[in-house]
């Protein structure tokens, strides 16, 4: 299962770093995006909207007042889900997911991990 990271971030305090880190502990493929370049956990995060392929989940560390220039490029990508981590909340971006049939959960990856339900 291939995941997504939006506003993937090098600073260890971060969110989107630790869950980066334990996506691919728990044998997760992951891709990185986000606004710097820099590496975690053996990935690059990439700064242009680039097309990946086969992505099944992408889970959003991008607040909602900063998610508005993603909306077409992260639905484009025809994910099986998108989760929103707390703080990233959007009912505009999930009603948009949701009409394009995409699956949407308000809902921490780590814990999702961490209590096998991801």
């Amino acid at each position: 299962m291939k995941t997504l990271v939006v506003g993937a971030s090098t600073n260890p305090e971060r969110y989107s770093f630790i869950a980066t880190n334990m996506l691919k502990s728990y044998g997760h493929e992951v891709v990185l995006y986000g606004k710097k370049s820099g590496e975690v956990a053996g990935s690059v995060i990439e700064t242009a909207q680039k097309p990946f392929e086969g992505i099944d989940t992408i889970t959003m560390y991008v607040g909602a007042n900063h998610q508005s220039e993603l909306y077409n490029y992260l639905i484009q990508l025809k994910p099986r889900r998108i989760i929103f981590n707390p703080g990233t909340e959007n009912p505009v971006f999930e009603e948009k997911a949701l009409q394009a049939g995409i699956e949407v959960e308000e809902a921490c990856t780590l814990v999702l991990l961490s209590t096998k339900q991801y």
